[in-house]
């Protein structure tokens, strides 16, 4: 098993979580989610984020508006949706049905 790999897979599994939550706080665009992430240590880099966002946006969970910048071209800024909220509460109420299984896995002692 290559733990580094199974690592990667579990940051992946639970970025669209990280993504709704993100934005039902507040609105951003890609560089402020990407920053967001990475400071949280869920690595993401564009080619995995804006697939992602894409998807999301797809399924009716995020809408966009552009919005003229200081610094240059305009942004993306992305926000949630009434379904994305709904999604959101699922997946993390699932989320904390997963780590508390997780958490009992661990103080359960050693089958004989």
């Amino acid at each position: 098993m290559k733990v580094e790999n199974t690592k990667a897979q579990m940051r992946k599994g639970i970025l669209e979580l990280c993504i709704l939550q993100l934005l039902h706080q507040r609105s951003a665009y890609a560089n402020e989610i990407i920053s967001a992430l990475k400071e949280q240590e869920l690595i993401v880099v564009e080619g995995t984020l804006y697939p992602l966002l894409t998807r999301l946006k797809n399924d009716g969970l995020l809408e966009y508006r552009w919005e003229e910048s200081n610094a240059g071209p305009p942004r993306k800024y992305y926000s949630i949706t009434e379904a994305g909220c709904a999604a959101q509460q699922e997946l993390q109420k699932t989320w904390q049905q997963l780590a508390q299984a997780v958490k009992a896995t661990q103080q359960n002692p050693k089958p004989s």
